[in-house]
């Protein structure tokens, strides 16, 4: 759920802590990792292969 979408503000809150949050682990995977994580379609695609191998389209042909 986004910021705006909460109907609450204590909704807000958390979804902001929420998005902070996720934004600190990604700088801690990415220093881990040496190079920056995947954005938009290509991490779909490259969380998607790294379950079985096989692309999602691949997938969805099948």
């Amino acid at each position: 759920m986004g910021i705006e979408q909460a109907k609450t503000e204590k909704g807000r809150e958390s979804a902001r802590g929420l998005r902070k949050n996720a934004a600190k682990e990604e700088k801690k995977v990415e220093a881990q990792k040496g190079s920056d994580l995947a954005k938009g379609a290509d991490r779909f695609e490259e969380r998607s292969k790294s379950s079985d191998g096989k692309s999602a389209g691949t997938k969805q042909r099948l």
